[in-house]
């Protein structure tokens, strides 16, 4: 997962005021499942035409369920929080969540059917004053921290706004995971979790499925 970019605030500013139906649109999960698509079946991707903006971005591919009630299974997750334009950066961090993150095997094409896509722009990125200065279901969380002992490592990672929510975690929980999640296996201290340096920021996002890119890709190809 691409992480600790240059502040992105300066070129995110403009953004803040637009709605989620402004910013992330389902054409953006369609070219996501396009690129997925044309990739595994070795044909000519469908040309975008949704404005070619600047956002930082993640790419989710989900598993939907078997059985009605269940929740979808994530099947890949990676992103990049430097701006970025959002045409190549979604084609590109589509393959690179299907085939490259590595809590999972690569996405196979007799998959397809049973995804569905999700597009996170980010927006809003601010420093927060501590690591309990955010709230859940509104902010997602980006961390890094310095080793306690150690001079060269420094560890960090992110949960996206919806993962909070999802997994039923307080404030605590959710910091105390980030820190497992960005590789520190010791014991987690309360002057551990004071050395965070957190950014929070907010995530614009839309799903389609599997059979609306189909209905799409059908509807527009030539």
């Amino acid at each position: 997962m691409a992480l600790v970019p240059p502040n992105p605030a300066a070129e995110l500013k403009d953004l803040e005021s637009e709605t989620a139906q402004d910013v992330c649109i389902p054409e953006h999960c369609y070219h996501a499942f396009d690129a997925l698509y044309c990739a595994l079946k070795y044909v000519e991707p469908i040309p975008p035409a949704f404005p070619d903006e600047k956002y930082p971005l993640f790419v989710t591919w989900n598993t939907r369920p078997s059985r009605p009630g269940r929740p979808p299974r994530l099947r890949g997750c990676i992103g990049n929080f430097e701006p970025m334009p959002i045409r190549d950066g979604i084609a590109e961090y589509a393959l690179i969540s299907a085939f490259r993150d590595s809590r999972f095997r690569r996405i196979d094409k007799s998959e397809l059917e049973t995804l569905e896509c999700g597009i996170s722009l980010l927006t809003d990125f601010e420093d927060a004053q501590s690591y309990l200065d955010w709230t859940i279901g509104v902010h997602g969380i980006q961390i890094t921290f310095p080793h306690p002992s150690l001079i060269s490592p420094t560890f960090s990672a992110t949960y996206l706004p919806e993962v909070m929510p999802e997994q039923g975690w307080d404030k605590l929980d959710a910091i105390d995971s980030v820190i497992q999640k960005a590789g520190w296996n010791g014991v987690i201290t309360e002057d551990l979790r004071r050395s965070i340096k957190l950014r929070r920021y907010k995530s614009k996002k839309c799903y389609v499925t599997w059979d609306e890119y189909w209905a799409w890709r059908q509807e527009n190809e030539v």
